[in-house]
């Protein structure tokens, strides 16, 4: 049995993207999700259509106990973890001042808990056959900061500190930790801020427009591969030029 890939958030938006762009890449896949069972086994029943192996698991990333769970029952239907996108997210809207301590809690349990909860669970695999892939979806805003969105940027910034930190960690045991730092892109996390928002970031964007998640998927899928084994510690900022 061959190793798999573990997506998390991949129900809908980029990390549905990136399960669908990682099976065509020939990786079993197990689909994520949180909240829409729905959408989470409609991708899993057409990537199985076309011939791919996919499963899709319900988990609370911010949940230590039920993310090794999920990385356990991966291993034994898929193949054992070796490739993990850290995809989960949840956002924030709102001045610094009225997010209180459960949303402030919360958005750093997704963001940033969520992520090592994961990389902790399939890391004992990787660390034995000393080998394997770890790719983190931060944001521009984790790198410029964000009004309105203390905690998101914060929970973002801290994954990037996260990345480069385990890349060095792991380098001696052949593990490789990147990330990718997404601009504005065409999900429900973008479109709840109306259209004329949207229309005003595509304007500050030099492309002149928002991301498709389906190319950040091809980001994350080029770290994946061996295309990029000599790169790990990289943050690759897919923004359309936002933060040039």
């Amino acid at each position: 049995m061959r190793a798999s890939a573990l997506v998390t958030g991949a129900s809908r938006g980029i990390g549905r993207a990136v399960a669908a762009a990682l099976a065509r890449e020939g990786w079993p896949v197990c689909v994520n999700f949180l909240e829409r069972r729905d959408a989470a086994e409609a991708l899993v029943r057409e990537l199985r259509a076309q011939g791919h192996a996919a499963m899709a698991f319900q988990a609370d990333v911010a949940d230590r106990g039920a993310v090794e769970a999920m990385v356990r029952a991966a291993s034994e239907a898929l193949g054992p973890v070796e490739l993990l996108v850290n995809n989960a997210g949840i956002s924030q809207y709102g001045l610094f001042q009225d997010v209180d301590d459960a949303l402030w809690d919360r958005v750093l349990a997704v963001n940033l808990t969520g992520p090592r909860n994961a990389i902790r669970a399939v890391l004992p695999h990787m660390l034995d056959v000393k080998r394997g892939c770890v790719v983190n979806i931060s944001s521009m805003w984790g790198l410029r900061g964000a009004s309105c969105e203390a905690a998101y940027a914060a929970a973002k910034a801290g994954l990037i500190g996260l990345t480069r930190s385990l890349a060095l960690e792991l380098a001696p045991s052949g593990i490789r930790v990147n990330c990718v730092a997404p601009g504005c892109v065409e999900t429900d996390m973008v479109r709840v801020l109306g259209e004329e928002t949207r229309k005003m970031l595509a304007e500050e964007t030099p492309l002149g427009r928002l991301g498709r998640p389906e190319e950040i998927a091809e980001a994350v899928a080029f770290l994946a591969s061996e295309k990029a084994a000599f790169i790990t510690g990289q943050v690759l900022t897919a923004d359309g030029g936002f933060i040039v």
